[in-house]
């Protein structure tokens, strides 16, 4: 029979977990942030709402892929096909 862990020892367990779900969520941020860097959207005024919602949109489109066979599928989906340069036109997001 196993032996049954101390208090201590879970919360030695619960602080391990809480410390690995810290750098988790800083890791994830620093991707996020490097992101925005690159495609130049941490240097645009975009209000935090706006942000949000877009980051909903983009979370919904992934989630609904998932369901349909992965994320891969959908952003597959999306490239431009044929001899394109891959330029997208500027699309406004202003409603």
């Amino acid at each position: 029979m196993a032996a049954k862990p101390s208090i201590l020892d879970l919360d030695a367990q619960i602080d391990k977990l809480r410390e690995r779900k810290r750098l988790l969520i800083i890791k994830s941020a620093e991707r996020f942030a490097r992101a925005a860097t690159k495609s130049g959207l941490a240097e645009m005024e975009i209000a935090d709402e706006e942000i949000d919602r877009i980051f909903d949109e983009l979370a919904a489109r992934f989630r609904k892929g998932e369901k349909k066979g992965g994320a891969v599928a959908v952003a597959q989906a999306r490239r431009p096909t044929g001899g394109g340069t891959g330029a997208t036109a500027e699309v406004s997001h202003d409603s």
